[in-house]
């Protein structure tokens, strides 16, 4: 992002090259970097977008996004987005003050329950919304919640919650909350999709650049450039659209009438990509991509895991469909132009 302070970007940078993992084979679910996480903490990371005045440093999402490439990129295993952008966002929607603790998010259904909810188990609080003839967000301990374990494709914890909302009081937000929230995770998830497809497009160039076979580099075959072609042209279809969205985003803080479909976009794109990407990915490497040993795999699923967080490719495509249908003929080129919703 061309905004951004070269300084900040260094930063992010150098903090994630010293703590990128590098244990390919995962037995079980991931466990949180907790010396990660300090280290963000004291660089101010894990409160970027925070408003300054109540101990945060009052970035953006363009800020944001850089922050969330690099982790997808580097492997990260601490909750980002859920604690800053997402329980943030929710705090901050309800007028509950942030504190600076871990915590992770989700939208409760009509038992107190949720699935898949990202680092849930491994948190210290747990910012819920829930509708009670009305919707209402708490922010509650997670030990005070009972947490089912799970993960996801790449082992990542993905828990079931449930909470007593007999329990719960929290404070009135309008019902756009939800949407604004299943919006941002859409996009935080995007954002660190292209940092993992540009990993794995720099795995594959390195894999077939290198590799020789018959005589010859693996790039020299043209089905194999094919395939090297196709990763790179769809990240940089989904990095353009992901990066049109956060400079919506950020310039109108959420408020621009064509947020809803840049960010839709961005999703869909994403999603779409990371399904072909993770599918070329491993035919260019071939058995070696599959094996435990290799960090292919360790991008791929979590590319595949991504793509279907906070909406499926189905439901994104599905919104991007009818906001099209929606703006008709003579709307419809300002929309995907960004003029209009």
């Amino acid at each position: 992002m061309a905004d951004v302070d070269p300084d900040l970007v260094d930063l992010i940078e150098s903090v994630f090259e010293r703590h990128h993992d590098t244990n390919n084979e995962v037995h079980g679910p991931l466990a949180l970097d907790d010396e990660l996480w300090s280290v963000l903490a004291e660089s101010g990371l894990t409160r970027l977008t925070e408003p300054e005045e109540s101990g945060g440093s009052g970035a953006t999402w363009l800020e944001a996004a850089v922050l969330l490439s690099a982790a997808g990129e580097h492997l990260a295993t601490v909750p980002l987005a859920e604690s800053d952008l997402l329980a943030g966002y929710l705090l901050d929607a309800a007028g509950l003050a942030r504190d600076g603790a871990m915590r992770t998010a989700c939208v409760l259904d009509a038992d107190g329950s949720a699935t898949a909810v990202p680092w849930a188990g491994r948190v210290e609080r747990i910012t819920v919304a829930w509708d009670a003839d009305g919707w209402r967000v708490a922010d509650v301990p997670a030990d005070s919640v009972h947490i089912t374990p799970g993960v996801n494709l790449a082992s990542e914890p993905r828990e079931g919650v449930r909470v007593d909302l007999s329990t719960l009081h929290g404070a009135p937000v309008p019902e756009s909350v939800v949407d604004g929230f299943t919006l941002r995770g859409a996009l935080a998830r995007s954002i660190a999709a292209c940092g993992a497809l540009d990993r794995v497009l720099a795995i594959c160039v390195e894999h077939t650049t290198s590799r020789v076979q018959f005589g010859r580099p693996l790039a020299k075959f043209q089905a194999v450039q094919a395939m090297v072609a196709a990763i790179a042209t769809e990240s940089a279809l989904a990095r353009a659209a992901t990066e049109n969205a956060v400079s919506l985003v950020a310039d109108s803080d959420w408020q621009d009438p064509g947020v809803a479909f840049a960010v839709a976009a961005a999703k869909s794109t994403s999603a779409h990509a990371a399904s072909l990407v993770a599918r070329k990915a491993h035919q260019s490497l071939g058995a070696i991509g599959f094996t435990m040993e290799h960090e292919l795999h360790r991008y791929t699923n979590r590319l595949l895991s991504w793509r279907s967080e906070f909406g499926s490719v189905r439901y994104w495509d599905d919104r991007l469909t009818d906001a099209a249908v929606a703006a008709g003929g003579g709307a419809l080129w300002p929309l995907i132009e960004g003029n209009s919703m």
